[in-house]
């Protein structure tokens, strides 16, 4: 009879034992994956962000780049109406005027711009696009290495038997979608400068 209780309880003591440690296999199991889950949250919103940093910057620099190519335009017309006014020019008084009005228009034209930026202008708008793409084309790879290692924690076979033993419903450790590019969104927005 001894030798029974003896069996019963060491079989009892495999079983309680046995369960503590699956028990605390679940809970690690299920923190790790706490803590994935929210890894991948945060990676999709810094895909997010950066959407919208394009969403709200590409049309600031467009606007600034148009603005001083506008400007510059109109500086540089008056200087060339200015010139073709010394070439229309039929008496010394007539040339006299208008060099005079040359003169000041190229004065204005140094005093206000002693470098023409549209050039470099169009360039900082080209370096901002191709960073702008870059920053979104990371936060994208991030996010989809983020849900690999999601995906392939939680559809482990015996993690996801723990968690399904562990977890609530609500804590929606399934397979996780990686981005996938919409149809179309493989063309960068285009930039035109002649909208207005």
């Amino acid at each position: 009879m001894k030798k029974i209780l003896i069996a019963v309880a060491l079989l009892f003591a495999l079983v309680v034992g046995g369960f503590v440690l699956f028990y605390f296999y679940g809970t690690s199991i299920y923190d790790g994956a706490v803590t994935r889950q929210e890894k991948v949250d945060q990676m999709w919103a810094d895909v997010q962000s950066d959407y919208q940093r394009r969403a709200d910057l590409i049309p600031n620099l467009v606007s600034t780049v148009q603005g001083a190519a506008e400007n510059e335009k109109e500086i540089l017309t008056q200087v060339t109406q200015a010139r073709s006014g010394i070439s229309a020019a039929t008496t010394p008084a007539e040339l006299d005027k208008q060099a005079a009005v040359l003169n000041r228009s190229i004065s204005i034209l140094f005093e206000r711009y002693p470098e023409i930026r549209s050039t470099e202008n169009f360039q900082m708008l080209q370096a901002s696009l191709e960073g702008t793409e870059n920053r979104i084309k990371k936060s994208r790879s991030d996010y989809n290495e983020g849900v690999k290692e999601f995906n392939t924690y939680v559809r482990g076979f015996w993690r996801s038997k723990a968690l399904s033993l562990v977890a609530s419903d609500e804590d929606n450790f399934k397979k996780r979608d990686m981005f996938e590019a919409q149809p179309g969104s493989e063309n960068a927005p285009k930039v035109d400068f002649n909208k207005k």
